[in-house]
C-alpha cells in the first residue's frame, strides 16, 4: 500500500479579457465546487466526474489517500498574483506537513497563466518538486486544452490528457493516470519523456474530437500506448493565450528516451499531414438565424446555433448580445438563448415577481468594444434559485449554484439569465427554468464545442455564429505579443511576427 497526497489547481486563461480571475473566485461554488481542503476533497470529488474522481476510484481501496486541496477557477482572465501565491503556498505547505508519502497525483488543467508566470502549471510542480526531491514520483492529468511546457512534461513521470472534446471523460482520464500511477509505483520514475509543439494553433471550434481530424489524432495516441510506453497525449491547446508555449502539443513518457523520441515523432508527423483538415464553416449572426428560420421551417428537431465568441468556457463573459439583437431582429420563433449572465436583471425579474412585464437594459456590461446591452420590454416567464443537479455527460452529477435564474421572453426569443456565469453545456439550467430544450425550435448556446455532449443529438443542424465577444474563432485577429515567432495563427494561416520575451 502506498501513500498518494492528491490535490489539484485548475485554470484555463484567456490572456486578452478582463477581469482577472481572484482568490475569491476560485472559493466560490458555481457551475463547480468551492476551494476544496483535507477530507473535503474526498467528500465533494469522490463520487462527480472531475479526473481526480476517476483517480479515486481506482486507488482508494489499495492505498493510503492523502488529500491536499482542489480548486477551479474554470476559464476566465489572468490568475492573480495573490490567488496563485496563496494556493500554491497552501498546497505546497500541506504537503510538506503530510511527508513521508510515496507518490503525487495532480488534477491540473495546463493552460493557467498567473501575472507573474506564463505557465502556472509548471511553476507550481517546480515547488512540488523542490519540496518533495528528485525521485519521487509525480502523475498529472491535464485538460485537452492544455498549453503544455517543457517543465509540465519534465517534473512529471505521466500524463493523461482528456482523450475528449466535450469533455466528457473527466472521470476515465482520472482511471488511466491511476493506472500509470500503478506502472510508476511498481517501476520507477520515467526516462524517457518528449514534448513537441505543432507549428500552427488550432481554433477551439476546430478541435472537436468527435469528428476528424481529431478523433483520427486521438485514436493514435492510445494505439501508441503499449508496454515501453507508458502515457501518449495529444493536448490540442488554448488559442487565447498569449504565451511562448501556446498551441498544440504531443507529451510521451516512456521506458527510454529513444523510445519516447520515436512515438511523440510519429504522433506529431500525424497531425502535420492533417492541418488543412482544421476548418469550420462559420456565420454571422444574421446569417445563421436566417439559415436557422429555413431548416426549423421544415425539421422536427431544433437547430442549435453556437454562440461561440462568448463561450464562457473559454473566458467569454457570457452576456454580450450579438446573436440575441440577431434572434429578435430576424423575427426568429420558438427560439431559447441560455445561458446568458446578467445578475442585475436577474435582480429586476425577481424583484417584479413571475408574470410581470418590466424594461430592461439586458446583458452588454462587460464588453468587448461595440457590445451594447438590448433595450426591451420583456416578460418573466420564470424565476429560480439557480441550485441545480447537472445531468449531461459533460457535467453530469454535479450540484451547482448558479444564483438566482430568471427566463425572460421578448417576442418569440425566451432568454434564460443566470447570476454567475455557465457555459451551455447541460439541459438542466434550462430545464430548470421550465424549458425544455428538445421542444424548441431555435437553440442559441453560449458554447464553442461542449454543448454538442448534450445537445447534439436533439440537433437537426448545428450552426457556427460569429458574434463579438472574448472568445476569437480566427485566432489570427488575437494581438499575439508573446507566442514564438514563426507559429501559424491557424491552420495554413499567417506565421506570428511576436518577440518573445
Amino acid at each position: 500500500m502506498a501513500r498518494i497526497a492528491v490535490g489539484g489547481f485548475h485554470h484555463e486563461t484567456n490572456t486578452f479579457v478582463q477581469p482577472p480571475t481572484d482568490y475569491a473566485y476560485f472559493c466560490s461554488h458555481r457551475d463547480r465546487p468551492p476551494l476544496l481542503r483535507r477530507g473535503d476533497v474526498l467528500t465533494w470529488l469522490g463520487s462527480t466526474s472531475f479526473a481526480l474522481s476517476g483517480f479515486l476510484k481506482v486507488m482508494t481501496d489499495s492505498h493510503e489517500i492523502v488529500p491536499l486541496l482542489w480548486t477551479s477557477g474554470g476559464a476566465g482572465g489572468m490568475v492573480t498574483r495573490d490567488a496563485f501565491e496563496r494556493i500554491a503556498a497552501e498546497m505546497v505547505g500541506e504537503l510538506s506537513q503530510q511527508m513521508p508519502v510515496d507518490a503525487i497525483y495532480l488534477d491540473l488543467h495546463g493552460a493557467m497563466v498567473t501575472e507573474d508566470f506564463e505557465d502556472g502549471e509548471g511553476e507550481l510542480l517546480r515547488r512540488i518538486r523542490a519540496c518533495v526531491g528528485p525521485d519521487l514520483p509525480i502523475v498529472i492529468s491535464l485538460d485537452y486544452h492544455a498549453n503544455v511546457t517543457p517543465d509540465m512534461t519534465g517534473y512529471v513521470d505521466a500524463v493523461a490528457g482528456y482523450l475528449t472534446y466535450p469533455h466528457v471523460d473527466r472521470s476515465e482520464t482520472g482511471i488511466r493516470a491511476a493506472h500509470a500511477m500503478q506502472r510508476v509505483l511498481a517501476a520507477g520514475r520515467t526516462p524517457g519523456r518528449a514534448l513537441r509543439k505543432l507549428p500552427f494553433l488550432i481554433p477551439l471550434h476546430s478541435q472537436c474530437t468527435m469528428v476528424e481530424p481529431s478523433s483520427g489524432i486521438v485514436a493514435l495516441t492510445q494505439a501508441l500506448e503499449r508496454d515501453d510506453v507508458l502515457t501518449v497525449s495529444y493536448l490540442a491547446g488554448f488559442p487565447p493565450s498569449d504565451i511562448f508555449h501556446c498551441g498544440p502539443a504531443v507529451v510521451v513518457h516512456a521506458a527510454t528516451q529513444a523510445v519516447a523520441d520515436t512515438t511523440a515523432d510519429e504522433v506529431a508527423r500525424a497531425i502535420s499531414l492533417k492541418e488543412s483538415e482544421f476548418a469550420v464553416p462559420v456565420l454571422s449572426p444574421e446569417q445563421a438565424v436566417a439559415q436557422a428560420k429555413t431548416i426549423a421551417a421544415k425539421a422536427s428537431k431544433p437547430v442549435i446555433i453556437a454562440d461561440t465568441q462568448d463561450n464562457p468556457g473559454a473566458g467569454g463573459t457570457a452576456d454580450t448580445t450579438g446573436l440575441l439583437f440577431a434572434l429578435i431582429e430576424g423575427g426568429a420563433e420558438g427560439a431559447a438563448l441560455g445561458y446568458l449572465c446578467d445578475a442585475q436583471a436577474v435582480k429586476a425579474a425577481h424583484d417584479a415577481g413571475s408574470g410581470a412585464r418590466i424594461m430592461l437594459a439586458l446583458g452588454g456590461r462587460n464588453g468587448p468594444e461595440g457590445v451594447v446591452p438590448f433595450n426591451g420590454t420583456f416578460d418573466v416567464v420564470e424565476l429560480g434559485d439557480g441550485k441545480i443537479r447537472t445531468t449531461g455527460p459533460v457535467s453530469g452529477g454535479r450540484d451547482i449554484d448558479l444564483g438566482p435564474m430568471a427566463l425572460l421572453q421578448i417576442g418569440g426569443v425566451k432568454i434564460a439569465v443566470t447570476t454567475k456565469r455557465m457555459q451551455a453545456l447541460d439541459q438542466a439550467p434550462f430545464r430548470h427554468l421550465g424549458i425544455e430544450p428538445a421542444a424548441q425550435k431555435i437553440l442559441a448556446l453560449k458554447s464553442t464545442v461542449h454543448f454538442r455532449g448534450d445537445f447534439q443529438t436533439l440537433a437537426a443542424e448545428i450552426l457556427i455564429a460569429i458574434a463579438p465577444g472574448g472568445h476569437l474563432a480566427d485566432c489570427a485577429k488575437f494581438p499575439y505579443r508573446h507566442l514564438r515567432p514563426g507559429l501559424r495563427l491557424m491552420p495554413l494561416g499567417p506565421k506570428s511576427s511576436s518577440i518573445a520575451k
